[in-house]
């Protein structure tokens, strides 16, 4: 039986995207679904792993995530998969972000998709910085060493 996350809970993470980048801003923002996408969305149905936000007509855009189409639902109700769906921001910090990603270097990451206190979807998203491969390495040593020090504190009490 599927998980009914109405109100609080994640639905999708990109476990990636601390590993690919340095996020320095997180923003909390709403995205525009319909009927379906939402249902699919409360079974804990979703994937961030290549989807990315973008500008695209003085809006802001969440690109490539996937949300599968909803199976309880009459054939021709359904939505598309991989559709851009728009993000709700106030505008100022939508022209923030939007400046932010212009800048070179700078990525706007969705972070996760979840479900607020109130039942309402909201995804998180990052503002980023790529990391090069020797940054990468020293993420990895850094959380092997931590893990290795959690290991040797439990097993002497």
């Amino acid at each position: 039986m599927a998980q009914n996350l109405s109100g609080g809970g994640s639905v999708a993470q990109n476990r990636r995207a601390r590993f690919d980048y340095f996020i320095d801003e997180q923003i909390e923002a709403g995205i525009m679904l319909q009927g379906t996408e939402v249902k699919s969305l409360r079974q804990g149905q979703a994937s961030l792993s290549e989807a990315w936000a973008g500008p695209r007509d003085g809006d802001l855009w969440l690109n490539n995530c996937f949300i599968p189409e909803y199976n309880n639902s009459a054939q021709f109700n359904n939505h598309e998969a991989r559709r851009p769906r728009k993000l709700l921001l106030h505008k100022r910090e939508m022209q923030r972000l939007i400046g932010a990603a212009n800048r070179q270097g700078v990525t706007i990451v969705p972070m996760s998709i979840y479900f607020n206190d109130r039942g309402i979807a909201k995804v998180k998203l990052g503002l980023a910085r790529g990391k090069r491969q020797v940054d990468k390495r020293q993420t990895s040593k850094e959380r092997d060493w931590k893990r290795q020090k959690a290991r040797v504190m439990r097993e002497r009490g």
